[in-house]
Formats: C-alpha cells, structure tokens, sequence
C-alpha cells in the first residue's frame, strides 16, 4: 500500500522566528509570525511582504527544532524508503535566497532532506496558503500511485483543506494530523 505523507515546515517541524510584515500605502503597519498569519485577513490596501520567510539566513539561525515531529518525520522516511511511500514537505514558503544554507538547516538537525522533496507552496501564486498546498498535494494525488495521504500540520485551514480532498479522491484513505506547539499530535476531525 504506497503512501503519501506530507509535513508542514513552520510550527511543525521547527520552531520559526521569521515574520510576515504587513504593507499599507508603502508602509509596514503590523508583523505577523506564522501562527498569526494563518487566520489573518488583508484589509483594504494591505499586502504580505514575506522577505523574512526567504531569508535562508534567518531560517538557519533562528529555527528552533520540534524534537518530537523531527523524530516523527525521520521514522516515517525511514518506513517510507521500506516500503515504497513517499514523504514530501509542503511550505507556505516561496524560494529561499540561499537554498543550500536552507537544505543545511535539515541536515543540522538530522532529517534526511536529500531524500525528502520541498515543495514551495508560495511559489504557486493563489489566493491563499490552503489553496497553493492544494494544488501541489493534488499534483501528487493525481499520479495515481497512492492508497493512503496523510498530512500533518499546525494550521486547520490546511487540515480542512486537506480533508476536503478526500472527496475528489474516494479511493484514497486519508488521514490529517494537528500538530501542537510543543510537538503533540491529535487526529484532525
């Protein structure tokens, strides 16, 4: 039974600092970190300015691993390679300015990321985080390949997203994982 697992970066695997500045006739009026941003609505005028969220060199240095979701990560990469599944990270993030320094953070932290593909959800162009990770896991999903997704992630717009997949795929089992600040995980819905 192949399978697709799917892991968020920010609040789920590491801890992140980088913050998500909000502009208004040119200015910055407000910062957002990642938890702030997933619930938070553009006002008339205003726009996201993610330059921090490129910045590999703030990745590097400020990221703070969640322990229990990186050993998490790394048993399921371990199984995957096993049995022929895949596991891949969907960010809300675009490119990073220094992908090397980005692929070392991984590696600092043990996580295979040479076999791990990351996929930049903010390089997709659409409305909202949900809706880009929405396309890429479709793109994957319509491979054919797999009988079981499961996604695990901090924010539920994702989660809710995810799970509303499972209507175009009814042959798909799939499963959503709530991943807490500390690391716990809860099954979604």
């Amino acid at each position: 039974m192949n399978g697709l697992t799917i892991f968020d970066i920010d609040e789920t695997l590491f801890k992140t600092k980088a913050l998500i500045n909000i502009i208004h006739d040119g200015f910055v009026v407000r910062k957002l970190d990642n938890q702030e941003f997933n619930t938070y609505e553009l006002g008339p005028g205003e726009s996201y300015d993610f330059c921090e969220f490129r910045s590999a060199e703030v990745f590097n240095k400020t990221s703070e691993p969640i322990n229990r979701m990186i050993a998490k990560l790394n048993a399921i990469v371990k199984n995957a390679t096993k049995v022929g599944s895949k596991v891949i990270i969907v960010t809300a993030r675009a490119d990073f300015d220094d992908k090397e320094l980005f692929l070392e953070t991984f590696r600092d932290h043990g996580i295979d990321i040479d076999n791990i593909y990351v996929e930049r959800a903010g390089n997709v162009g659409g409305d909202s985080s949900a809706e880009n990770k929405r396309v890429i896991i479709k793109r994957y999903l319509d491979e054919g390949t797999y009988s079981r997704t499961r996604l695990y992630d901090d924010a539920t717009s994702n989660l809710d997203m995810f799970l509303d997949l499972a209507n175009d795929y009814p042959e798909i089992d799939f499963e959503a994982h709530f991943v807490t600040h500390e690391g716990s995980t809860r099954r979604y819905r």
